[in-house]
């Protein structure tokens, strides 16, 4: 029987290691991806092409999403029959900036999506007694798309609904930065946002945010640490 990548006499090098690490600890790729897309956000989104490159990170992070799944209680083609209609309808969105109803259900099937990914990632830390490399990722790589799913969910609102958040400009939409920001601040419970929900079904997504927040430290979190010291222990 073959050994894993990870037990060999000689470590792969090159593209053959990162080969072996996107197929094995595709969280991590996932995480790296989420996160890269927020520190870009603030130089590509007031360009003109700037929708166009969210686009395609979400298009990324849909693909590295659907991989992530293939190794979790999740079903990959459950994922697969979100993830890929989400992307194409985000992508008329682009095209049709003035598609009211196309602009909302994009969004809200990304926000489907990224909640499914996530329920697919926690699922994956609760599956056994045991963490890996790959389940500490796992775990980092729900919360930040815990993070983007309602930024999407809040964009969706706001396109039914503009002025469902403010900040003061007056401006009735807040730019997606802006809702990742709200997102950000919601579910790490710090409350540090000057964009504030003000309309019913926005203020309703957000309490639903902050609770998911609290949740996922007390069960997920607690629960790796407790395996954690467990592995250690014995």
């Amino acid at each position: 029987m073959s050994k894993a990548w990870y037990e060999l006499d000689t470590r792969p090098t090159g593209l053959s290691y990162w080969t072996a690490v996107v197929r094995k600890q595709p969280s991590a790729i996932l995480m790296f991806t989420q996160l890269l897309a927020i520190a870009l956000l603030p130089w590509v989104e007031d360009e003109p092409w700037g929708r166009v490159f969210i686009t395609s990170m979400s298009f990324a992070a849909v693909t590295f999403g659907i991989w992530a799944v293939r190794s979790t209680p999740a079903l990959t083609w459950l994922a697969l029959c979100i993830g890929m209609p989400a992307f194409l309808l985000e992508v008329w969105s682009v095209v049709d900036a003035d598609n009211t109803a196309v602009t909302f259900v994009a969004h809200l099937l990304l926000a489907i999506f990224y909640l499914y990914i996530a329920y697919g990632l926690i699922s994956y830390v609760f599956a056994d007694a045991w963490v890996t490399k790959d389940e500490f990722f796992a775990v980092a790589a729900a919360l930040t798309v815990l993070l983007f799913a309602f930024a999407y969910l809040y964009v969706a609102i706001q396109t039914l609904a503009p002025g469902s958040f403010v900040n003061g400009s007056g401006h009735p939409h807040r730019s997606f930065l802006e809702l990742v920001y709200l997102s950000s601040a919601n579910l790490a419970g710090v409350g540090l946002s000057d964009v504030v929900p003000v309309r019913p079904h926005a203020r309703a997504a957000v309490i639903l945010e902050q609770l998911t927040g609290v949740l996922y430290v007390a069960m997920v979190i607690s629960r790796l640490v407790a395996l954690t010291v467990t592995r250690a222990r014995n």
